[in-house]
């Protein structure tokens, strides 16, 4: 019998293996329903940036395409679905064209000296011993803290004509004033200044701690086989910096692509509407003029065009397949190349 009954308890024992969950695994059980429980909690504290995401960032994304296919009656408030007719009339009229060649204009004579500017003084306050690096790198990155505003209107009071500061010294020199605002090109010029000015220390700041994070011993060792000053930038600390070059210059297409304030305060009026760029063409379409539906077209152009040059910086700037990584190409005698 004794046989018999322990025949009986194991299999009884496995039974309660399958149908009765044991100690053990009922208290993970319960240390997942409360960690679920814990995890609900969490919904609400990221609640309020959904909130705010949905409100003021999703809906008018969507309220301005639907606005751009209507014609919308400021006094009464009624919107006429008119189709494609507002985005045939942004292609049709070769106004917009201009404001993207006036913008790209600006953006490149701001840029390139932007770049330039920002690398070299990098370099030069990346060196160890160059003192009163940490005081300059503050004093670079103050016109970043400026708002567009005031600097436009500080760079409007510099460049005025005939009393501005810039044609007050120009006249120290006996030479006649300049009228800046009348001149489409040299108002493009004062444009970019004003751009370069402001963002080129918020540059400083990436291009330095791209500097800082090459290792010192890889630098020595190219000094040590005989590389120069110029060879050491051109083949190290370049190549190094792609990622940061890469973020560097998307942010300033998409940046630069959107300039508003600068060509806005700078100067009123310019020959030829030489510095409305393509968002001042908007805010004129839709808040001066009322033409809300093709202010949103325009805005949705906008968007295409910087959506085009960032893909294509992206294109131009990635890495080959036969970059570091990649693996060895074999040669046409079945070797490695």
């Amino acid at each position: 019998m004794i046989p018999e009954r322990e025949m009986a308890h194991k299999y009884l024992l496995k039974i309660c293996k399958i149908y009765i969950v044991p100690n053990e695994l009922q208290g993970k059980g319960e240390d997942n329903l409360n960690s679920k429980k814990r995890n609900r909690y969490a919904y609400f504290y990221i609640a309020p940036f959904f909130i705010v995401f949905l409100i003021f960032s999703l809906f008018p994304i969507l309220y301005s395409f639907v606005l751009s296919f209507c014609n919308m009656d400021v006094l009464s408030g009624k919107f006429t679905f008119i189709g494609l007719e507002n985005y045939q009339r942004m292609i049709e009229s070769g106004y917009f064209f201009q404001t993207i060649l006036n913008t790209l204009l600006i953006w490149i004579m701001s840029i390139i000296p932007q770049l330039t500017i920002a690398f070299v003084l990098s370099l030069i306050l990346s060196n160890k011993w160059f003192r009163g690096k940490f005081l300059l790198r503050n004093l670079y990155y103050f016109p970043n803290l400026v708002t567009p505003v005031t600097i436009g209107l500080l760079f409007g009071a510099l460049f005025s004509y005939p009393g501005g500061a810039v044609n007050n010294i120009i006249s120290t020199f006996g030479l006649e004033a300049v009228d800046f605002q009348n001149n489409p090109m040299l108002a493009r010029i004062v444009i970019a200044i004003a751009i370069c000015w402001k963002n080129f220390g918020f540059n400083i700041i990436y291009f330095t701690a791209g500097i800082n994070s090459i290792s010192e011993e890889v630098m020595e060792a190219a000094e040590v086989d005989g590389a120069s000053a110029w060879q050491r930038i051109t083949r190290i600390t370049i190549p190094l910096m792609k990622p940061i070059l890469i973020y560097v210059m998307v942010t300033s297409i998409i940046g630069g692509l959107q300039m508003f304030d600068e060509s806005h305060l700078v100067f009123k009026s310019v020959p030829g509407d030489a510095t409305w760029t393509m968002v001042k063409y908007m805010y004129e379409s839709a808040f001066v003029r009322f033409q809300f539906g093709y202010g949103a077209a325009v805005a949705y152009g906008i968007f295409v065009i910087i959506a085009i040059f960032s893909v294509f910086s992206l294109l131009v700037t990635r890495d080959k397949k036969d970059d570091y990584g990649s693996k060895p190409k074999k040669s046409k005698k079945g070797g490695k190349a």
